[in-house]
């Protein structure tokens, strides 16, 4: 019974950010109560072994939409074959000043500046405790917004320690637009220093857990193919195990005449889609299999999520497609693999 189409006219009349805060807790009203179960179809494995992980599907939620683990079985019971929550920081900050978040109905598109806004990690922790949650779970790290870009590694390093045990893979976002200088963690040396940082304390932590925990870096579709070039012989020098590609848009030019063009930060939906193919195109030509890479950016359709297969992906992340879409988007791609 598919009633997200009646559901979300009403959803669209409201605030961006309250229809997000409304909808995670109708579908967790609907998960706990049992309703769920009425209302989403059950959804056909196709197991994918991915980054030494077993996916029951390969179509997965994106970071983002569960900041702070909140709604991890609720999410997961729409059908997901992995579930990634966060970006979560060490510490909890607020995320930049509202109005932050901007739908672009005519372009299929969201506009956001979150700027990791989240609980910290200690609350997200606790939820990914108290939720029991047995399925792929994918916590996607960042820093704090007022760490110094020097210091910025000790905040990621921070993030890997205490997830680790919690995570089937931890994904390091490099790539928002959302927070100052983020990006340059993508540029020059430092991206060097910083993987080479994590996969240090990645092989330790398996040393002293007796267990392996993939590490993905998640990457901005805005790179050029010199950069993509660069990062993936990184990627594979220290055996990284899985590349996001990507995170959202800076780029306004596949919406340059809408009248919120000009609001700052990250362009997601259907105008990011063929940036983000190129870049997973870019990325499967210079890793050859070495490394798994995930798609995320503009899957609105199952043709979309096959277009990202095709390209080079072994697995594929919505957000924006189910704001616009609704849950029957996760059964209409896992239907055409």
């Amino acid at each position: 019974m598919n009633l997200y189409p009646l559901l979300r006219p009403l959803l669209f009349s409201l605030d961006p950010e309250t229809a997000h805060e409304v909808t995670l807790k109708l579908l967790n009203a609907a998960h706990v109560s049992g309703l769920g179960k009425l209302i989403y179809p059950a959804i056909e494995d196709k197991p994918v072994n991915v980054m030494g992980l077993s996916f029951k599907n390969p179509v997965g939620l994106a970071a983002g939409m569960d900041k702070n683990g909140d709604y991890i079985n609720a999410l997961a019971a729409l059908g997901f074959g992995f579930v990634e929550i966060g970006t979560v920081t060490p510490r909890p900050q607020p995320g930049n000043p509202k109005p932050r978040l901007f739908r672009l109905p005519e372009h299929q598109a969201i506009i956001n500046r979150m700027g990791f806004n989240n609980s910290g990690l200690d609350h997200l922790l606790n939820q990914v405790k108290q939720s029991g949650f047995n399925g792929i779970l994918g916590i996607n790290i960042g820093k704090n917004f007022d760490t110094p870009m020097e210091n910025a590694v000790n905040d990621y390093l921070t993030g890997l320690r205490n997830a680790y045990t919690s995570a089937s893979y931890i994904t390091i976002n490099i790539s928002s637009p959302n927070t100052k200088n983020l990006r340059q963690l993508q540029q020059g040396d430092e991206i060097k220093v910083l993987i080479a940082a994590l996969k240090e304390e990645q092989l330790k932590l398996q040393q002293e857990h007796s267990f392996y925990v993939p590490l993905a870096i998640k990457i901005a579709p805005d790179l050029t193919d010199d950069e993509i070039a660069r990062i993936a012989g990184l990627l594979v020098e220290f055996e990284i195990d899985g590349v996001i590609a990507t995170n959202t848009t800076i780029s306004r030019d596949m919406i340059a005449n809408h009248p919120l063009a000009n609001e700052a930060g990250g362009l997601s939906g259907s105008p990011v889609k063929d940036k983000s193919t190129l870049v997973v195109r870019c990325l499967a030509a210079e890793l050859k299999d070495k490394v798994a890479i995930i798609a995320a950016g503009g899957i609105l359709s199952a043709a979309d999520a096959q277009e990202k297969l095709m390209a080079g992906a072994s697995l594929v992340q919505i957000y924006s497609g189910l704001i616009y879409r609704g849950p029957q988007l996760i059964e209409d791609i896992v239907k055409s693999l």
